[in-house]
């Protein structure tokens, strides 16, 4: 994708009535929290008039505590959109999950023997995590999301409900890296949504959902936007779509090269403001 020059964004920003924000890697690093300077930046975006949304792969109840942080009045998307409700009135505007039959499938080839030891998996249904064991990716995993998982031991048990989410975490980026190119060719982009949140992070969702999606549905379904008063920022594979959706898409300093080739401009890093610095320049200089 060509770069936007300079003088074309700064005329793509005066368009810009909606911000959507990332929460790991983006507004919030290693501190598990966001910082004051991107508090400020955001509080003065919507002293303007300009509203604020936040579109994650975290669980729901884990994403609500930024929500709350960033003062936003939009529904919540979470799980790459997956689900989307909105906080006050606890209205759920969306909710797309896996289908039965394929989690099943997925759960047979993650617990093939060369990758059962490898992999924790993580099944998330109606907001709650519900694991094999607690193995040590899924405790640092939860003390990070602030939730409590349930070990059932066989998955299976627990698919009497279709879950919003699969994830597959191994603390070795290559073995998850294999994996994503094994399973999309196994599967069709019409099948299921395979992505990467983070190196370490397999994720699988309806095929219907991805950042893009939901972006768009709070823009123009909710507000009665277009997709050129929308700046989005994020940091990893999961942003693509909705990076590419923006009038004004920008990738953080510590996302990957593919990432950062999508974007129009690229924030510095997520410990040194980056997410403010953007904000700054596009939206409040």
């Amino acid at each position: 994708m060509e770069k936007a020059s300079a003088a074309d964004l700064a005329i793509a920003a005066k368009n810009i009535k909606l911000l959507v924000l990332d929460i790991d890697g983006t507004i919030s690093g290693a501190s598990n929290t966001v910082s004051e300077p991107v508090k400020q930046a955001i509080a003065a975006v919507q002293a303007k008039g300009i509203k604020v949304a936040i579109a994650t792969g975290r669980m729901y109840c884990s994403a609500l505590r930024f929500h709350q942080e960033v003062n936003s009045v939009l529904p919540l998307s979470a799980y790459q959109g997956a689900w989307i409700q909105d906080p006050v009135n606890q209205k759920i505007h969306r909710h797309w999950s896996v289908p039965t039959d394929m989690a099943h499938q997925l759960l047979d080839y993650f617990e093939q023997p060369h990758l059962r030891s490898l992999l924790s998996v993580h099944f998330y249904i109606n907001d709650q995590l519900y694991v094999r064991d607690l193995s040590q990716e899924s405790r640092i995993y939860a003390e990070r999301s602030g939730i409590t998982p349930i070990p059932v031991g066989d998955l299976r048990q627990v698919l009497t409900n279709e879950p919003t989410k699969i994830l597959a975490l191994c603390d070795d980026a290559e073995v998850i890296s294999e994996l994503l190119g094994n399973l999309r060719r196994q599967y069709t982009p019409a099948e299921l949504y395979l992505t990467t949140s983070v190196a370490t992070f397999f994720e699988a969702t309806n095929p219907l959902v991805n950042k893009g999606t939901a972006v768009r549905y709070i823009a123009e379904e909710l507000l009665g936007l277009e997709s050129s008063n929308v700046m989005t920022i994020g940091d990893n594979f999961n942003d693509l779509e909705m990076l590419q959706y923006a009038g004004i898409g920008v990738a953080m300093g510590n996302a990957p090269d593919g990432v950062q080739a999508i974007a129009q401009w690229v924030a510095p890093h997520v410990e040194q403001d980056g997410a403010a610095i953007a904000i700054e320049k596009f939206l409040l200089s």
